[in-house]
């Protein structure tokens, strides 16, 4: 599959997060998903990215299944100004990336506890067994990238 191909078939699948974010009943479907706004490293135009979340200590944790290879997580790296939309919140942030698989690894233990069913799909999908040990958790972990947002400011409406 070309490379085209492959970019054309990533924005179609990030339609539907924002759409449901557009027409209003994006409140409860942002208990699991948030959508990222980065600016683009090459454009600098704003570039919109459903993820599904966890909130840690009054941040926001996301992790890219394509590891540091992901558009959005380039982006973060070249320029951690973020926006956010939680729900009805918005708010700007600051991304901190991160690749270490030790770190990556107690966020999908933390997800594993808060969502066993959806997330135990998703990593067996990826090859991970049913309930992983935590070396593999680590070794799945090592092809993954997380980023963890830290809000700076309120916007229209105070954080969930």
């Amino acid at each position: 599959m070309s490379i085209a191909l492959r970019r054309w078939l990533l924005r179609l699948l990030k339609l539907p997060p924002r759409l449901v974010y557009a027409i209003g009943p994006g409140t409860a479907y942002g208990r699991f998903v948030l959508l990222l706004t980065t600016n683009g490293r090459r454009t600098g135009e704003p570039r919109v990215t459903p993820l599904q979340y966890e909130q840690v200590n009054g941040k926001f944790v996301v992790a890219s299944a394509r590891g540091a290879r992901a558009d959005w997580y380039l982006n973060a790296v070249a320029d951690p100004r973020v926006e956010v939309r939680v729900g009805r919140s918005r708010f700007s942030g600051v991304a901190e990336t991160c690749s270490d698989p030790h770190r990556i690894a107690d966020f999908l233990e933390l997800r594993l506890e808060r969502h066993p069913r959806m997330v135990g799909r998703m990593l067996r999908l990826r090859g991970v067994p049913v309930n992983p040990t935590r070396a593999e958790l680590e070794t799945y972990a090592s092809r993954l990238a997380m980023v963890t947002i830290t809000p700076q400011r309120r916007n229209e409406h105070s954080l969930p």
